[in-house]
């Protein structure tokens, strides 16, 4: 569990509610749910009472539990917020169409980050990534980018920010590597990570070169959609 400055009841049920997650089970147990959080079972049913009555979980006749709908009310008003939807994946259909590769948004969230949207390209090969996934801040392109341009960067990053681009080789995995940039709001400060990803072997000089352009190029689209 997270360090944070809250109230302990919430930081909990939180945590349980972390535990959904995009490429895990639809429903979960309670053991499930203690082995995931670390927390007691006899705390998590305490904290599942209050999670049911708010419609953020609901219990199944089979004893499982699984994400009710305030959490999917919650989850489409987030999405309703986040204007730049439409044309980020304008701008992630372009990336992938002129690349070959899949393309990738990733925002912070805490210590780690998250695809909020992704284009795979229709080859039958490429990088398969789920939406809402969470990834490590410390390895892989968008993660290091991200930490980059964050309050506790480290003096190691200013060289990346510099260069404006981060470049993974088999960070995460060896067949798969990824390119990153930066996305700014109109006061300069990060939104998110802009990433085209896909396999090692296909990323020589001549590839790396080209994706570069075409983050580029998609940065500039999106950086005039954002001041208007």
């Amino acid at each position: 569990m997270p360090k944070t400055a809250g109230v302990e009841a919430v930081d909990r049920a939180l945590t349980v509610m972390g535990c959904f997650t995009p490429t895990g089970a639809q429903s979960l147990s309670l053991a499930d749910l203690s082995a995931a959080s670390g927390i007691y079972k006899s705390t998590i049913l305490r904290l599942l009472g209050s999670l049911i009555a708010f419609g953020y979980v609901v219990r199944q006749p089979d004893g499982r539990y699984r994400l009710g709908p305030t959490s999917w009310r919650v989850g489409a008003a987030y999405r309703r917020a986040f204007r730049l939807e439409d044309v980020l994946r304008d701008a992630l259909d372009a990336l992938m169409a002129e690349t070959g590769e899949t393309a990738s948004y990733y925002v912070r969230d805490g210590d780690q980050r998250v695809c909020l949207a992704r284009r795979e390209p229709p080859r039958a090969i490429r990088h398969a990534i789920v939406e809402g996934v969470a990834a490590p801040l410390d390895r892989g392109a968008s993660g290091r980018l991200i930490r980059a341009w964050s309050p506790d960067a480290t003096v190691e990053d200013a060289e990346l920010r510099a260069a404006g681009f981060a470049l993974s080789l088999g960070e995460r995995d060896p067949d798969v590597a990824a390119l990153a940039a930066p996305l700014f709001d109109a006061d300069g400060l990060l939104l998110g990570a802009l990433s085209v990803s896909g396999l090692r072997s296909r990323f020589d000089d001549a590839a790396q070169a080209k994706i570069r352009a075409a983050l580029t190029t998609a940065q500039r689209r999106l950086s005039a959609a954002i001041t208007g």
